[in-house]
């Protein structure tokens, strides 16, 4: 199965935890080995350069013991997927998701540039690497990776997992510097398959009291400025702003959030027949 994200929130799960989940496929015909790490602070570098973008970026000089599961085999960078830190804060980078051209043109991809050896931004290969070491709640996670995508940006749409005994996070990249994150709340479960998933998004809240909502700190005048607010009224609806809308949607990933919430609630909704309240086109 493609690349699936699951957070289930800690009234919804079974013993009260917080769980995220996401299954890291490879491209196909190509199986990409991983391997379980423990990494110690005397062994987090304090200088980390990106093999895919040639970005040096300096670290703290505080990092915490930590998990990952990286690429068993050395060739393109760490890629270490998810982990667990010793404050007990768990992440999981990186679910590839979409955008839309509006988006992406006025907040381009930061790409590597081979012929002037111009670095990129940071990606999956990094995330984990350059976050978990060095947080102690979910909430510090999102802050963390967004100061970090408004610094150096990125070459690629990601979604970001984080999950603390309390609470979890999920962030979505915006373009190559832009970002937004939302709290999953208690009684809550998500299915995130391969697209921008966020819908609702309370800006208000967002630059305010922050308590389910956080953002990059120009997204209002980045959403303005670019006329990306595509809703009718006063709603702002992040899914229709920033993500993509093509037909491959409804075919690659749509089915996809339908059949896993079709399962784990198959008598909440009706999902099947001329009446039905979720299909796999929509």
């Amino acid at each position: 199965m493609p690349c699936t994200t699951l957070l289930v929130g800690k009234n919804a799960s079974y013993d009260g935890s917080t769980l995220i989940a996401r299954n890291d496929d490879s491209q196909s015909t190509r199986f990409t080995p991983k391997k379980l790490a423990v990494i110690h602070p005397e062994q987090q570098n304090r200088v980390y350069e990106t093999v895919l973008s040639h970005l040096k970026i300096q670290l703290p000089d505080n990092p915490m013991r930590y998990t990952a599961m990286p690429n068993a085999l050395k060739g393109e960078g760490i890629w270490a997927a998810s982990g667990i830190n010793e404050a007990e804060v768990a992440m999981t980078a990186t679910e590839t998701i979409t955008s839309n051209p509006r988006v992406l043109g006025a907040d381009p991809l930061v790409e590597y540039d081979e012929e002037t050896n111009t670095p990129g931004g940071i990606g999956e290969e990094d995330i984990v690497y350059l976050v978990l070491p060095y947080i102690h709640s979910a909430r510090e996670g999102v802050l963390r990776l967004g100061s970090l995508l408004e610094k150096y940006g990125t070459y690629e749409m990601n979604g970001i997992a984080f999950s603390d005994h309390d609470e979890i996070w999920w962030l979505e990249t915006i373009g190559g510097h832009h970002w937004i994150a939302r709290r999953v709340p208690d009684d809550a479960y998500v299915v995130m398959p391969n697209q921008l998933g966020i819908d609702t998004f309370d800006l208000k809240d967002a630059f305010t009291t922050k308590e389910n909502h956080l953002c990059s700190d120009d997204l209002k005048e980045f959403i303005e400025k670019n006329h990306l607010c595509l809703n009718l009224d006063d709603s702002f609806n992040a899914r229709y702003a920033f993500g993509s809308h093509d037909d491959s949607d409804h075919v690659y990933n749509t089915p996809r959030d339908w059949f896993i919430r079709r399962y784990l609630n198959p008598h909440t909704y009706k999902w099947d027949g001329e009446n039905a309240d979720f299909t796999p086109f929509l």
